[in-house]
């Protein structure tokens, strides 16, 4: 069968840098939007309201005396303008995400469609457990699954994200010292290349941080880990796979050190979906560990939020679990709200209620549509992809660890830019004129220049040839001394490079309009 490509030109060899620009803003069939602020006015509403029949007598002074002045929309202008701005914005559903650390994964509509059902949907926290029962025994089967895929007793899914997380396997930490009495451990050591949260949230506790050495492997340094652990130290915190993309191959020593010491080992989970159904944590010494359900089990990455990040906690650590637990009991299944009976010495609450259903729900969903070999295979997939990006791009890139295979995302540093003229920023700016969201830049601090590329196991190989593909022509063209693509973009996108540092320095951070001449409303002819 011949197929006629009609209507759709030729693809050129090179793309020409685009000089036209339109007279109103827009390009092609994108309308150009400006903010709520500037296309609305207040008198504007796509809805109308009853007249209130309370007034306001009792605010005393707290009453409006002028109008709030909010711009207002119709109804399909209220449409367009959101579909416009989503036009505007990089999306899983477009493209691949190539955020190293962040496994922007697809996300499942059967996942959704579950969220949606009715019972898990309309649920409010403060309704009779009894009318409930259904969601409570989800989240049982939830909690089971995560304690058996980590290997660990105890699990809390009220945290809401991988930061609230560490929070609260901090808090389970500290009241495991502070119950026998050890009130003089005060320091948690963290890796060079550690997520910026883990030292945040070790000093939000109150702990002073110390940061171990990285060996020019990538790896912790057992050496200098054993000469900073002592009596004053309260916990590590590890992540494995790392943030380099590593596995920690001395995880093992690595726990046997730090409870030598009298201290936990706290992993951050945020790289699970390269290890899961393959490893479990519980069974390498780990004592406590957060899971981010949207970078392992698929839920809504950002904007959806909030989001989830169950703790689960070793047997030394789980009574000290925060409430409320799941307790079975001869009514059915209850929550336990407060610091009693089962829960006597949990640390107190995370939150003021009990996590986020949706999340649990899409979750559990994923883990049921893969069963266990589907997650295992999750986690290879994951390995597999990344280390294809890192062959493909190595002969033109300089891999920051070349020797042996990475984990779930592939690591580069700039040394293959020294001499162009062109940063990593120039080259990640290049990459939105090319149709891709640019990899996560200058992190690990650890690597100089980093580009961090993690494709997620959800990528087809079509679909990573054609990033590939992508990223080699920019390198060509970079060390071809094309300076001008990089330096100038991004071209094509709906607004061309920002002043970043002086967004930094002075941001605006209210709207003030510019002073102008405005045409009075048009007249309502009733």
């Amino acid at each position: 069968m011949t197929m006629l490509n009609v209507g759709r030109p030729t693809r050129p060899e090179a793309v020409e840098m685009d000089t036209h620009t339109s007279l109103n803003g827009g390009r092609g069939l994108l309308q150009d939007e400006g903010l709520l602020f500037e296309v609305g006015r207040p008198d504007r509403t796509g809805v109308d309201l009853e007249p209130a029949e309370l007034d306001a007598s009792d605010l005393g002074d707290l009453v409006r005396t002028a109008p709030i002045g909010l711009a207002g929309l119709s109804e399909p202008e209220a449409v367009r303008h959101y579909v416009r701005l989503s036009q505007k914005n990089h999306a899983i559903d477009l493209a691949l995400y190539p955020l190293g650390s962040c496994t922007m994964k697809h996300n499942p509509r059967l996942n959704e469609k579950m969220a949606r059902l009715a019972g898990f949907a309309d649920l409010h926290p403060l309704q009779p457990q009894s009318t409930v029962q259904g969601a409570l025994a989800l989240m049982d089967r939830l909690a089971h699954w995560l304690k058996t895929l980590t290997g660990m007793p105890a699990v809390a899914l009220s945290p809401k994200a991988g930061a609230h997380g560490e929070l609260c396997g901090l808090l389970a930490i500290r009241a495991a010292h502070e119950s026998r009495g050890d009130v003089a451990r005060r320091r948690v050591l963290t890796p060079t290349s550690a997520h910026g949260t883990n030292p945040a949230t070790a000093a939000f506790v109150g702990y002073q941080v110390t940061e171990i050495g990285q060996t020019e492997d990538g790896r912790v340094d057992l050496a200098d880990l054993a000469a900073k652990l002592g009596p004053d130290v309260a916990a590590i915190m590890v992540t494995n796979p790392n943030t380099c993309g590593l596995f920690e191959r001395d995880i093992v020593e690595i726990a046997r050190l730090t409870h030598e010491a009298g201290a936990y080992f706290y992993c951050d989970g945020a790289n699970f979906n390269a290890i899961v159904g393959r490893v479990r944590p519980g069974d390498l010494g780990v004592d406590a560990m957060h899971i981010n359900l949207h970078k392992t089990f698929s839920t809504p990455h950002g904007g959806g939020g909030p989001g989830a990040g169950p703790v689960v906690l070793s047997e030394a650590l789980a009574r000290f679990a925060p409430a409320p637990w799941i307790v079975h009991g001869p009514e059915g299944l209850r929550l336990e709200e407060e610091a009693r009976g089962e829960a006597a010495d949990a640390f107190g609450r995370m939150s003021a209620f009990h996590g986020q259903m949706g999340m649990f729900v899409r979750a559990y969903a994923y883990m049921l549509s893969h069963g266990a070999d589907g997650l295992r295979q999750v986690a290879e997939d994951a390995v597999l992809n990344a280390n294809y990006v890192k062959a493909r791009l190595q002969g033109a890139m300089t891999p920051a660890f070349p020797l042996g295979p990475c984990m779930h995302e592939a690591l580069f540093d700039d040394a293959w830019l020294e001499g162009t003229g062109i940063t990593t920023l120039d080259f990640a700016k290049a990459m939105i004129d090319e149709g891709f969201h640019p990899m996560t830049m200058y992190f690990p601090l650890v690597v100089h220049g980093a580009m961090l590329i993690e494709p997620t196991e959800t990528e087809s190989r079509a679909e990573l040839d054609r990033f590939c593909d992508a990223l080699l022509a920019l390198a060509e063209a970079a060390k071809a001394g094309d300076v001008d693509r990089f330096k100038g973009a991004p071209f094509l996108a709906p607004l061309r490079r920002l002043d970043e540092t002086l967004a930094a320095r002075k941001p605006r951070l209210a709207w003030r309009p510019e002073p102008t001449t405005v045409a009075p409303p048009p007249q309502v002819i009733e």
